[in-house]
């Protein structure tokens, strides 16, 4: 145990929100955390004997601080620092794992998977999904229907105009080929720009701005019909019945995002009071309660800024960063339903405009102290 450190914290840490961070040798960062009560949570990393926390703490030459006005930017700092820095004795942010999203990866032939860590990794995320079980099922049957692969990453790929040094073609590796539920570009079976296209089939499903999935499974199920294959038609159909839930989840989706443009007034440690601009789900921007009528008017300016409709707003996919916090937000206002209940419209923050509209906001702001 290093009894320096412990002394360090007792004498200079407060029980206040904040963000802490063990450092190892030369500055390098093990472990990022938070706590409404940093003084009580750091000492009791000293009371550890055993395991990861002792052997973390013993390896430890520094642990700093800094104070957060509340928990719900403690935890949104958390997480960007566990992002930006990947601590090795946090390995991920493994917050609220039974949301999941559906990944469009980013290879040459992009595949179509369900997550439940949205990574920076370039790729686009859709979601999330409070039923990761049902989803794995719907991308499956996504990737069914629009031919495109769900092989391993590390499946070779050779697509149709590629130069081929040994002619004569390639084996598929897997039976999808051979009842057409895939394009096979392991086999040389289709050209970039014919897998390219159906990848841009999937994600306007995505995004709900096409039902061409849908579409094209209805004629393959008539057609199924007239030649009396019954049972395959029926297959078919229940693909269709997923795909149709899918759809349903995504287009909502549409309106989701659209309610999570919240202005989230919090009351802080010492009465540091802030507002938080939530901006699609995001933490756009945050200012302090406003005290005057003065500051109000500043701050409607402000909000009106933030909420402008920018071109992006038709954007319905998310990189790995957006979606985290995306995920992070959702998880917060479900769990804690009063806080939803605090948060205003922004349309409704900028009509507060008056002293009595205001207090009608305001008095909330000092609820859950």
């Amino acid at each position: 145990m290093d009894v320096s450190l412990r002394d360090e914290v007792r004498a200079g840490a407060e029980d206040r929100p904040g963000v802490y961070r063990w450092l190892g040798a030369g500055g390098r960062i093990l472990y990022v955390g938070k706590s409404v009560r940093l003084r009580t949570r750091l000492l009791s990393y000293f009371r550890q004997d055993t395991g990861k926390t002792a052997r973390m703490v013993a390896e430890a030459e520094a642990v700093r601080w800094d104070y957060i006005p509340n928990e719900f930017a403690a935890l949104f700092r958390e997480m960007r620092l566990i992002r930006a820095w990947q601590p090795e004795y946090n390995v991920q942010h493994k917050r609220d794992r039974q949301y999941g999203f559906i990944k469009v990866t980013r290879e040459p032939a992009p595949r179509l998977i369900p997550v439940t860590r949205p990574m920076s990794d370039g790729a686009r995320y859709y979601g999330p999904f409070s039923r990761t079980g049902w989803m794995a099922h719907a991308v499956h049957e996504l990737s069914l229907a629009t031919g495109l692969r769900d092989c391993a990453s590390d499946t070779p790929v050779h697509f149709g105009d590629q130069i081929e040094m040994f002619p004569g073609g390639r084996t598929p590796l897997c039976i999808r080929a051979e009842t057409g539920t895939c394009l096979s570009p392991c086999a040389g079976r289709c050209t970039v720009a014919e897998y390219d296209r159906r990848v841009g089939v999937a994600r306007a499903f995505l995004e709900a701005r096409s039902r061409a999935p849908l579409e094209e499974l209805a004629e393959a199920v008539r057609e199924a019909a007239e030649r009396l294959d019954f049972e395959y038609a029926g297959r078919l159909h229940e693909r269709v019945t997923t795909l149709e839930g899918l759809w349903d989840h995504l287009s909502g989706f549409r309106g989701q995002i659209e309610k999570l443009n919240l202005v989230y007034p919090v009351s802080g440690f010492g009465g540091e009071d802030r507002v938080y601009l939530i901006r699609r789900g995001r933490l756009h921007g945050e200012m302090p309660w406003p005290k005057s009528d003065g500051a109000r008017r500043r701050a409607n300016r402000v909000v009106e800024e933030a909420f402008r409709p920018v071109l992006a707003d038709r954007e319905f996919s998310l990189e790995g960063a957006a979606a985290a916090e995306v995920l992070l937000t959702v998880t917060w206002f479900n769990r804690r339903p009063k806080e939803r209940k605090r948060a205003v419209a922004p349309e409704r923050w900028v009509r507060g405009g008056s002293r009595s509209a205001w207090q009608a906001i305001g008095p909330g702001i000092r609820e859950g102290m």
